[in-house]
C-alpha cells in the first residue's frame, strides 16, 4: 500500500460513510433523473397507458432513491486516498450497479407479489423454489427490458455524478 493511500480499518469505512445531507439531497436528484429517464423512454415510444406509465417511473425513481446512498457509499470505499480517475471509475460502476441491482430489486418484489397467488403455501420447498426461479426471472427480464430505459438521460446523469464526485474527493 503506498503511504498516501487509506488504511484499512474501522476508521476507513466511518471515512467512506457519505454525510447525510449529500446522501439525502443526492438521492433526491438521482431519483428524478431515474425516474424522469424512464418516463422520457416511456412518453417517446407511446407506452401502454398513462397508469402503468406512472408506474413504471415511480419504480425507477424509487430504484433511485434506494441506490444513491448505497453507490456513493461503496464508491467512497473504493477510491479513498486514490487518484480522481479511479473515484470517477468507482462512481460510474457502483452508482450503475446498486441503480440497476436495487431498480431490479423492487421490479423483482412487484413481479413476485403478482404471482405469488398462484404459488405454493408459504415456506413449503415448493414455495422456495418458485421463489427463487419468479425472482430471477423478473431480474433477467428487468435486465433485458428496463435497461433501456435508462438510456440515454440516465447515462449522462451517471457521466455527470461520477464527475462530481471525482471533483469532489477529499
Amino acid at each position: 500500500m503506498t503511504p498516501h493511500a487509506a488504511s484499512p480499518g474501522p476508521n476507513y469505512v466511518r471515512r467512506a460513510l457519505p454525510g447525510w445531507r449529500t446522501a439525502f439531497l443526492g438521492a433526491l436528484v438521482w431519483a428524478v433523473m431515474m425516474g424522469g429517464s424512464a418516463l422520457l423512454n416511456l412518453l417517446l415510444d407511446d407506452w401502454e397507458t398513462p397508469e402503468k406509465i406512472r408506474t413504471v417511473s415511480l419504480l425507477f425513481a424509487m430504484g433511485g432513491t434506494l441506490a444513491f446512498p448505497f453507490g456513493l457509499f461503496a464508491a467512497q470505499l473504493l477510491s479513498l486516498g486514490r487518484r480522481r480517475e479511479v473515484a470517477f471509475a468507482a462512481a460510474f460502476v457502483c452508482l450503475a450497479a446498486a441503480t440497476i441491482g436495487l431498480t431490479g430489486g423492487l421490479y423483482a418484489l412487484q413481479y413476485r407479489s403478482y404471482y405469488a397467488e398462484w404459488h405454493a403455501p408459504a415456506l413449503t420447498h415448493t414455495w422456495a423454489l418458485q421463489l427463487v426461479f419468479t425472482t430471477l426471472i423478473a431480474f433477467y427480464q428487468f435486465v433485458v427490458l428496463g435497461i433501456r430505459l435508462y438510456f440515454p438521460l440516465g447515462f449522462i446523469a451517471l457521466f455527470a455524478a461520477s464527475a462530481w464526485f471525482a471533483r469532489r474527493r477529499r
